[in-house]
């Protein structure tokens, strides 16, 4: 049910940085099928490693806000790739400079482009 969820609202292969690869997989799944839809879910994925930029954008995003270092890497990985960041928690988000965030549980049928 997610990765149909996620074919509907994402059109490529779906992006990740690190930080998200290990959210995802550090929980202990409630049993194996689910687990495995997990790691197949970010087999999948375009993983972003960190590097100089992302570190670089990291460290400017957590001097101009109060934010969680986690999800300062996570922004910071959508502005250096130009993405847009899907997330629930976009308020966490909201005083990033030029971060575009969509929260894909508040879009309407008519606005998901399959």
């Amino acid at each position: 049910m997610g990765m149909q969820f996620l074919h509907r609202i994402i059109d490529q292969v779906p992006n990740i940085s690190m930080i998200n690869k290990i959210e995802v997989l550090r929980f202990n799944s409630p049993n194996e099928e689910t687990h495995q839809t997990l790691v197949e879910f970010v087999n999948e994925c375009s993983v972003f490693k960190l590097n100089d930029s992302i570190v670089d954008l990291t460290i400017s995003i957590c001097k101009a806000n109060r934010i969680k270092l986690p999800d300062a890497i996570i922004a910071a990985t959508a502005l250096a790739a130009n993405l847009t960041l899907l997330t629930r928690n976009t308020a966490d988000f909201k005083a990033i400079n030029n971060l575009k965030t969509c929260n894909p549980w508040e879009m309407s049928d008519a606005s998901i482009e399959v």
